[in-house]
C-alpha cells in the first residue's frame, strides 16, 4: 500500500518522460537539511523530437531543474520550503565548485519549478509572479518570479488544453486531469511513452483503490478518478486480446484479464493465497463487459480491505456467470465453497460448466458435514 499514492506516480512519471533527456533523481537529499527535492534533472542529450513530444513538459529540461509536483494548491509555505531547498542547492553546488576551482555558468545553476493544480491570484500576486512576454513562449499558466530568482511556477489549471500541455495536465486534478488522460488514450498505441504513462496510471489506480478500501468515508475526488481510469483497464485488455490474436492465442484476452485481476489484488494484499488464486481461470472467462464491472466493485471501498469479502464478490460473479441471477441457498452457500482446500476449490471450479445448480449446492451441502 503507497501512502501518497498521488506523490509517488508524479515522481514516477516526470522521471520516465526525463529519463531519455537526462539524469533524474527523485527524492533528492539537501545537505544540512532534513528536506528533500522530488525530482532532480540534469539534462546530458539534446533530442529536439522528443523534446517537441513534451510540449512544455520538454521545455523546462533545458536547464538543470529541482521540480516540485504539488497534488493540492501550493500555499504560502509551500513556495518558502521549495524556494529553501533552492537556495540550499545552489550554495551546495557553488561550494563544490570553488573546492574543485571550476565556475559555475548561469545555465549550470538550476532552476526551480512549481507544479500546482491550482494557484490563486491572490498568491501569485503576493510573490510578485510575472507572466512571461509573449515572446519567450511559454503561454498561459507559467509565471516567473525576477530572473535572479530562477524560480517558475505552472498553474495547471490555467493551461491551454492543447497537446502541448496534455503531459503537465496529467499532474492536474479532476476534470483537467481526467480530460489529459482521454487525451493520452487517444495517441497512436504504438507510443512508447503513451505506453510507459498508462502503465504508471494503471498502478496508480490500484494504488488508489487500496487507500479508498482502506479509508471511511473516503476521497471524493479520489472515488472520481478511480471511476476515470476504469476505462483504461478496458483499453488493456483489448489490448491484451489484439496481441493475443496477432500472435495465434485464442486465450489473449482470458491472459489479459487475469493478469489485470492479479496484479489489482498483488497491490492490495500483498502475496496472495491459494484460494484467491483459484479463481483466477474463472474470473479471467468472464465477458470484458462483466470482467470491467468487476473491477468497478472492486474498487469500491471495503471494509478494511477484507480478503474474505473480496472472495466472496469474486465468487457471486464466477457463479452468476454459470447460473444467471443467484437465489439466496446458493449465496448462503458461498461461505462453504470459500471454505475448500485451494485443490478442491480449483477442482470444484473446473467441473462448474458441467454442474447444473443442484449439484452444486449438494456438493457444498455435503462439505459442510
Amino acid at each position: 500500500m503507497t501512502k501518497f499514492p498521488h506523490d509517488q506516480f508524479a515522481k514516477e512519471y516526470l522521471r520516465e518522460l526525463l529519463s531519455p533527456l537526462g539524469e533524474v533523481e527523485t527524492s533528492k537529499d539537501v545537505s544540512a537539511q532534513v528536506r528533500e527535492i522530488d525530482i532532480w534533472f540534469k539534462p546530458t542529450s539534446v533530442s529536439p523530437e522528443y523534446v517537441d513530444n513534451l510540449g512544455l513538459l520538454g521545455q523546462i529540461t533545458a536547464t538543470v531543474a529541482a521540480i516540485e509536483p504539488f497534488r493540492n494548491a501550493v500555499n504560502t509555505e509551500d513556495i518558502f520550503s521549495c524556494v529553501v531547498k533552492l537556495l540550499n542547492t545552489r550554495a551546495e553546488l557553488l561550494r563544490r565548485a570553488n573546492r574543485e576551482e571550476q565556475r559555475l555558468e548561469s545555465q549550470q545553476l538550476p532552476r526551480l519549478w512549481i507544479l500546482t493544480p491550482t494557484a490563486s491570484e491572490a498568491l501569485l500576486s503576493s510573490f510578485n509572479f510575472m507572466v512571461p512576454e509573449e515572446s519567450e513562449g511559454w503561454g498561459r499558466g507559467v509565471y516567473f518570479l525576477s530572473e535572479v530568482w530562477r524560480v517558475g511556477l505552472i498553474a495547471i489549471h490555467q493551461l491551454p488544453n492543447v497537446p502541448e500541455t496534455m503531459w503537465l495536465r496529467i499532474l492536474g486534478k479532476g476534470k483537467v486531469q481526467q480530460g489529459a488522460i482521454a487525451e493520452l488514450t487517444k495517441l497512436p498505441v504504438d507510443s512508447p511513452l503513451r505506453a510507459s504513462t498508462l502503465e504508471l496510471l494503471y498502478n496508480l489506480q490500484a494504488n488508489l483503490q487500496v487507500n479508498l478500501a482502506a479509508s471511511a468515508p473516503g476521497n471524493q475526488e479520489d472515488k472520481e478518478l478511480v471511476m476515470a481510469l476504469v476505462p483504461l483497464l478496458q483499453q488493456k485488455i483489448d489490448e491484451a486480446t489484439q496481441q493475443g490474436r496477432e500472435e495465434g492465442r485464442e486465450e489473449g484476452r482470458e491472459e489479459g484479464q487475469r493478469l489485470i485481476l492479479q496484479n489489482f489484488l498483488q497491490v492490495r494484499f500483498g502475496e496472495l493465497d491459494p484460494q484467491t488464486i483459484a479463481f483466477f481461470s474463472s474470473v479471467s472467462a468472464l465477458p470484458v463487459g462483466e470482467f470491467t464491472m468487476l473491477l468497478v466493485q472492486l474498487s469500491l471501498p471495503i471494509a478494511q480491505a477484507d480478503r474474505q469479502q473480496v472472495q466472496t464478490l469474486i465468487a457471486e460473479n464466477v457463479l452468476r456467470k454459470r447460473f444467471g441471477q443467484l437465489e439466496v441457498n446458493t449465496v448462503n452457500l458461498i461461505p462453504n465453497l470459500l471454505a475448500l482446500s485451494a485443490e478442491n476449490l480449483s477442482l470444484l471450479l473446473s467441473q462448474l460448466p458441467d454442474l447444473s445448480i443442484e449439484e452444486l449446492i449438494a456438493r457444498l451441502e455435503n462439505s459442510s458435514l
